[in-house]
């Protein structure tokens, strides 16, 4: 997947996301639950934009980890207003899957560049031997 395909599915997700918490009730679980499930909805759509802007391989690694932390607080917001049927579960049905992918997305892609960033840092690194060309031990 692309990072222009992906940076449109997770604002995708961010705008389900507020679409379905504009349909909890006003109520105090409503409002907590709600709230922080937009904040970490739009959150994992955010931290992959700047993901993307990265100026390192380990600042990449680490805002993915924040993506699939997101997601999967997101994921399990859902769960506690579906469960609880705070509203009803068919509401969040398609958005429980997609909470699930991205986390899996993000995971597989930090840890890809993750394995890739140490195999960089080993090849560049210089070698511990002194002067190759010494004929002395």
């Amino acid at each position: 997947m692309t990072p222009e395909l992906l940076k449109a599915r997770t604002k995708a997700f961010a705008v389900r996301v507020i679409t379905a918490c504009e349909a909890l009730p006003n109520n105090l679980v409503g409002r907590t639950i709600g709230g922080q499930l937009i904040r970490s909805g739009t959150s994992v759509g955010s931290n992959y934009r700047a993901a993307c802007r990265s100026r390192s391989a380990a600042e990449f690694v680490a805002r993915m980890g924040a993506v699939e932390e997101e997601a999967d607080e997101s994921d399990y917001w859902m769960e506690l207003l579906s469960e609880k049927r705070v509203i009803k579960p068919a509401r969040l049905a398609p958005l429980l899957p997609e909470a699930g992918e991205l986390c899996a997305i993000a995971g597989k892609s930090r840890m890809t560049a993750s394995r890739n960033a140490g195999a960089r840092s080993l090849t560049n690194r210089k070698s511990e031997i002194g002067n190759r060309k010494s004929r002395v031990p």
